[in-house]
């Protein structure tokens, strides 16, 4: 790459970095990344104490976080699309917050089962706010910023799969569960503050129309069906969530039985995913006017199921390692061009219903076969159920093939007519 392209790049991501906005999303997203990872350490710790590491108990942990998607998603892409993102973004974050405060009252004095809660809630509520943000997106950046954007608030979540698991598993076993929680419920709290300097929402011509909740959620399956890119998309959302399910529960297992290693060492694979996941953005921000976000989607599940099928074979720490560093090199570019796709090829008024749409695919996918890891765990072995997983990939990555050579789409602003369908043009 020549100077001037690393030159121009650097002034892209720095014009960027200057946007209002992009500046508040990206420090609310900190201060969520950091209760989330002290969330999710302390009750995954906290469960193995407590259940001596049954696998089911495990594995519920993982339904209490994706169920809701399944369950609230399309609702509350809905409502999204009905309400100010700034203002639903703040209110949904606030109310995250007081529900953990809420459930540690209960933990101190009731059953410890109650910690589950703590994931459930704010996933219920996360349904409202990440479709709103996705909106936020494609109101205060031009589509060329659109996925350099997405790279750099990708990057976050990054450098937290390398930090948040040190982080989380030092704070529990440093404080226990009370304190961590706590933790989870400020940084959730600072999270909504932040949010209050955005630049002020948009009018809504959606919340004037008089139209009933039923009329708009029927509308968003036609958009959605009449958007080849986004149905081919929804069909790789499906293959990826059956084979992410299978594994996303038994991440521990490959730590304690495969590699021979206790619990705890679980945070230095994911620290190794997640470099790999920071250079992957890194890479991805490089390319990101350059590539296509569907090529950048089919090179990220191509490496993801490299990466998978090599985990499942390995019992070498440092071929684990070596597989998990490459794994995380491709999941940015999934990331990022699952995002940039929906955005844009949604119209504004629409996106919160295609995340509604879309989100359950790849989530209620997931969870039928994570509701089923630990059980399944019993009669196949670790192996067998990431070989399956990377084969699941293959799939999706065949389900996207179509759409390789699609040419960028500039959507119209319109309204579904009788028959659903929407204005598109190919430029």
């Amino acid at each position: 790459m020549s100077k001037n392209v690393v030159t121009k790049q650097n002034n892209g991501v720095s014009q960027v970095l200057k946007n209002r906005f992009v500046q508040g999303i990206l420090a609310s997203a900190l201060f969520l990344q950091i209760g989330i990872w002290v969330r999710n350490f302390a009750v995954l710790l906290y469960v193995m104490e407590m259940t001596k590491g049954d696998a089911f108990a495990i594995s519920m942990i993982s339904v209490a976080e994706f169920a809701p998607i399944f369950i609230f998603s399309f609702i509350g892409g809905t409502f999204a699309d009905r309400w100010k993102p700034k203002k639903t973004m703040i209110w949904c974050e606030t109310l995250s917050s007081i529900s953990v405060f809420a459930v540690l009252i209960t933990l101190m004095f009731g059953t410890w089962k109650i910690v589950f809660f703590v994931t459930l809630i704010s996933a219920i509520l996360s349904q409202f706010s990440q479709p709103s943000g996705m909106k936020l997106f494609k109101q205060h950046l031009s589509a060329e910023q659109i996925q350099l954007a997405m790279s750099i608030y990708q990057t976050i979540f990054a450098i937290f799969m390398v930090l948040g698991p040190i982080l989380g598993t030092f704070i529990f076993h440093s404080f226990g569960i009370y304190i961590s929680i706590i933790i989870t419920g400020i940084a959730f709290l600072l999270a909504a503050a932040v949010l209050l300097f955005l630049p002020k929402d948009l009018e809504n011509d959606n919340e004037k129309k008089e139209i009933t909740l039923l009329q708009e959620m029927l509308d968003g399956i036609k958009y959605v069906k009449k958007k080849k890119a986004l149905t081919l998309l929804g069909l790789c959302f499906m293959a990826a969530g059956l084979g992410i399910g299978l594994i996303q529960p038994l991440g521990i297992f490959i730590v304690t039985e495969q590699l021979g290693l206790s619990k705890e060492s679980l945070q230095w694979l994911l620290t190794v995913n997640g470099g790999g996941m920071i250079v992957g953005g890194a890479l991805a921000m490089v390319f990101a006017k350059n590539v296509a976000p569907q090529k950048m989607l089919i090179v990220g599940m191509l490496g993801q199921a490299i990466g998978i099928g090599i985990i499942g074979y390995s019992t070498n720490l440092w071929v684990t390692l070596t597989a998990q560093l490459f794994s995380g090199l491709a999941l940015p570019c999934i990331q990022i061009g699952i995002n940039t796709l929906i955005i844009q090829n949604s119209d504004t008024d629409f996106i919160g219903r295609v995340n509604g749409i879309l989100s359950p695919l790849f989530t209620g996918s997931m969870v039928v076969t994570m509701s089923i890891a630990g059980s399944l765990k019993a009669m196949f072995s670790l192996s067998t159920m990431y070989e399956g997983t990377a084969l699941l990939f293959i799939i999706g990555l065949l389900c996207i093939l179509p759409i390789y050579n699609l040419k960028p789409v500039i959507t119209v602003e319109s309204e579904i007519n009788d028959k659903g369908g929407a204005a598109q043009h190919e430029s």
